[in-house]
Order: structure tokens, then C-alpha cells, then sequence
């Protein structure tokens, strides 16, 4: 092993990956691991699609990379037609990048740079929503509410507004319909506004489904739609932040579309290059786009790898796959088989709180009082135990901690690829299950 890699930890050594097999990746002494979490929720073909393998090969032969300053390419065109074609309402122009974190912050730029545009130069300040994750540059990160990522770097974080999550286990009284609670929950935002000054507004931004943070967490039946009009009656642009819950992982290409909203902008990431090619995307209402080429026609941002030929082929091989063998179906249908199984072997389990979700992605919440549901005491480090116990069974999954406030809670999320069969689902949930009984019993 090298001496000089600087991994995400100075502690401990890590197996070497050295194969994927379908939803399996194995290490070097032969072990394989059931992916569970699609690492991040993004191995969402799992670790050896021939179609993608073969388009990279092919596209390889023929041109790997030209400056987007120069140049655009076939594959990041085609890209761009086939995610606008599928997009929600007005949504109608794509900006390449190379992950989630540029996404997020290429989109708080372009919210900037578009009220400049169009003569609204006071308008500079976002909100979002406490317990919820944007990425790791400094925009981005300043946005998210994510306490624990947050909390070293916080002279150095532009000021954001944060409000409650739409968070029903936690969120809801007792007596209260979803729908009002929702409603409860969205009016948080109009009150924001109002304290801060609609003037000084310029964007929203949200998971439609929290992923890391808080562990798939839903927005209850017409949050998104109120929200919506919150944002469409002060002038201030909808984000939707969809680098996890997007391309296909809910079961919809994109999960602002079982919500029946259509947003100012959408972030991409993950799933659109399955890991196969670091890609990610922002994709904007053509009225933003309008007010650009009208203007100063130059968005003052960009980076170098942004449309890469490679990425982009990869990421049209995927979406050829989502789409043309109804993965999104699969996905519906695998998503219910799993949270059955999750419901069976874990529903009445007594540190089990929560098991939420929509399709194949899902989160168990852990209590240690079910009728309380009062949270472990973190210095238990639940979460963390949780994950080494059921990686040495040959699970991968994602558990967290801090996922009621930044520092109480546990949970673990569950993203596996779109092409679980249901004996993997078995497997998975009979990991987890012994996983969470060793972990609580250490």
C-alpha cells in the first residue's frame, strides 16, 4: 500500500478494490461486498454495465477531451437534448459540470448573476432548510444545514437562513394531518422571507428527498407545491437540490416530478454517471437562460473539466439504460420490495424508530425509546458501529449520525443499484438487521 495517499481519514488502512461484479465490489483478498448504498447513491447500474463500459471504450478511440472554451462535443449535446426532453415544465438548458458541489454552487452564482441581469441587484441572500446537505465548496456548504460539516468552517461561510426540514417523524403533532403539517412546515419559508425582507431574497433551495443528513426523508404530499408558490409570490427562484435523490433513485427521473412541481433550476449528480464518469449538471428554466443572452450574454463562472466528452458519454450510456429498460419501474417496484423487507425484519424492533423513503432509497431511523423516540446519546457512536459491523459481513450501506439537530440521532440510508434482484434485497436486510443487533448489543 502507498504511503502517500491522503485519503478522508488518517486512521486505519482500507481494502483495496480491485473488481465490480453487478452489485457487488470486491477487494483484493477476493471478499466481496453487497453495495447496498451505491457508495453514495450513485452506483445505480451497479459496478460492471457492459452498454456504459463499451461507450467509454468507444468514445475513448475517438476523442476523450476539448476545451469548452473552444469547443462543444457530440456527447455533452446529446446529453443536454435527452435531459431536457425528460426535465419538468420550462426547464430547458444544461450546464455540465463534474459533480454535485459544482452544481449546487454554479447554481447560486447563476441565481446572483441573473437578478443583476434583470436590475435586481439586492436581491443576494438563500435560505434552505436546517438538516439538509448541498456539497462541500463553500457556497454550497454555507447553504446546506448539515452542523457537523459546517461547524469548522463557519468564518469562512457566507450568511444563510435556515429553516425547519420537512421532516414528518419528528415534525408532525400529534392529531395533525400530513397535509397540514406540510402546509406548517412550507409556511416556515413565508415567514423567512418576511423577516429578511422579500426585496433581499434571491433563491430557495431544497432536497426534495434529504439524503445524508437526515436519511431519506420525503417532503410530505404539497410542501413542494406550497413552497412553490411561497417562491412564485416574492419573486425568489426555486433550487432544487437532486445531486442524491435524482435520476431515477425515487423511482422518477427526476423526484420534484412525483411532487408535481417544476423548479427555477435542479442540481444533478450521482446517479447521471452511475460512477462510471465523475458528471454532474445544473438545469435551468429558459427564462434564467433568456436574461443572460439578453444581457451581458457570459455567465461569469465556470470550470475546466465542465461538458467533458468522457463524462458526458457516460452519462448518456446510463440514461440510455435508465430509460430505455424501464429501470424507473424497476426501481418503483424494487423500492417497495425493499421497504417491505425492511418492515418485516425491522418494523417492530424496538430501536427502530423510522423506516422512510421512496424507491430505492431508504432510511432507518434508530431510538432508544420507540414510544419517545428519544435519540442514543452520540458518544455511543451508534452509526459508526452500525457501519463496521456490517461491512465485516460484506454490507456497504450509509449510516449517519446527528440526524435530528447535527448531533443527536442515527440513521442509516439505503441507495442500492437499480438492478437489485430480490434475493439481494434479502441479503441486504438480513445484514442491516444483524449489522443493528451487534451494533447495540456492543
Amino acid at each position: 500500500m502507498s504511503d502517500h495517499i491522503f485519503g478522508r481519514s488518517t486512521k486505519g488502512a482500507l481494502p483495496v478494490a480491485v473488481a465490480g461484479d453487478g452489485c457487488y465490489l470486491i477487494d483484493a483478498s477476493g471478499k466481496r461486498y453487497l453495495d447496498g448504498s451505491g457508495g453514495a447513491a450513485v452506483s445505480c447500474l451497479g459496478h460492471s454495465n457492459a452498454a456504459v463500459r463499451a461507450a467509454l471504450h468507444d468514445q475513448l478511440d475517438r476523442l476523450a477531451f476539448a476545451h469548452t472554451g473552444f469547443f462543444t462535443s457530440e456527447p455533452a449535446e446529446q446529453l443536454a437534448d435527452t435531459l431536457i426532453a425528460n426535465a419538468p415544465e420550462g426547464i430547458e438548458r444544461v450546464y455540465l459540470v463534474s459533480g454535485g458541489s459544482e452544481a449546487v454552487e454554479a447554481a447560486l452564482k447563476l441565481a446572483r448573476q441573473y437578478f443583476l441581469e434583470i436590475g435586481q441587484p439586492q436581491r443576494h441572500r438563500v435560505i434552505a432548510r436546517r438538516q439538509s446537505y448541498h456539497g462541500n465548496t463553500l457556497g454550497a456548504l454555507a447553504t446546506g444545514g448539515n452542523e457537523w460539516r459546517r461547524v469548522q468552517f463557519a468564518p469562512m461561510l457566507i450568511e444563510t437562513s435556515h429553516i425547519s426540514a420537512c421532516y414528518e417523524y419528528r415534525g408532525r403533532a400529534e392529531g395533525e394531518s400530513v397535509e397540514a403539517y406540510g402546509l406548517r412546515a412550507a409556511d416556515e419559508l413565508e415567514v423567512e422571507i418576511q423577516r429578511l425582507g422579500p426585496e433581499s431574497v434571491m433563491a430557495f433551495v431544497a432536497e426534495p428527498v434529504v439524503g445524508a443528513t437526515a436519511g431519506a426523508v420525503p417532503a410530505v404530499k404539497g410542501y413542494l407545491k406550497r413552497i412553490r408558490e411561497i417562491c412564485d409570490r416574492h419573486g425568489v427562484l426555486l433550487i432544487l437540490d437532486e445531486v442524491m435523490c435524482g435520476m431515477g433513485r425515487t423511482g422518477y427521473l427526476f423526484a420534484c416530478q412525483e411532487d408535481g412541481v417544476a423548479p427555477d433550476m435542479i442540481t444533478i449528480a450521482k446517479g447521471l454517471g452511475a460512477g462510471y464518469q465523475p458528471i454532474g449538471a445544473l438545469l435551468v428554466q429558459g427564462q434564467i437562460y433568456n436574461a443572460i443572452a439578453a444581457g451581458s450574454g457570459f455567465f461569469q463562472h465556470g470550470h475546466t473539466y465542465m461538458g467533458h466528452a468522457m463524462a458526458a458519454t457516460a452519462a448518456n450510456a446510463v440514461l440510455a439504460e435508465i430509460l430505455g429498460k424501464d429501470l424507473l419501474g424497476r426501481v418503483r417496484a424494487q423500492g417497495e420490495k425493499l421497504q417491505a423487507a425492511l418492515v418485516d425484519a425491522l418494523g417492530d424492533h424496538p430501536n427502530v424508530g423510522d423506516i422512510r423513503g421512496r424507491g430505492l432509497f431508504r432510511g432507518v431511523e434508530l431510538v432508544a425509546d420507540r414510544a419517545t423516540k428519544a435519540p442514543f446519546d452520540p458518544a455511543r457512536k451508534l452509526n459508526a458501529k452500525i457501519k463496521a459491523e456490517a461491512f465485516k459481513a460484506g454490507l456497504i450501506c450509509y449510516p449517519m449520525g446527528g440526524t435530528i439537530d447535527g448531533q443527536l440521532g442515527d440513521h442509516v440510508l439505503l441507495a442500492p443499484p437499480f438492478i437489485i434482484e430480490d434475493a439481494q434485497i434479502d441479503e441486504l436486510v438480513g445484514k442491516l438487521s444483524g449489522a443493528i443487533d451487534r451494533a447495540l448489543s456492543a
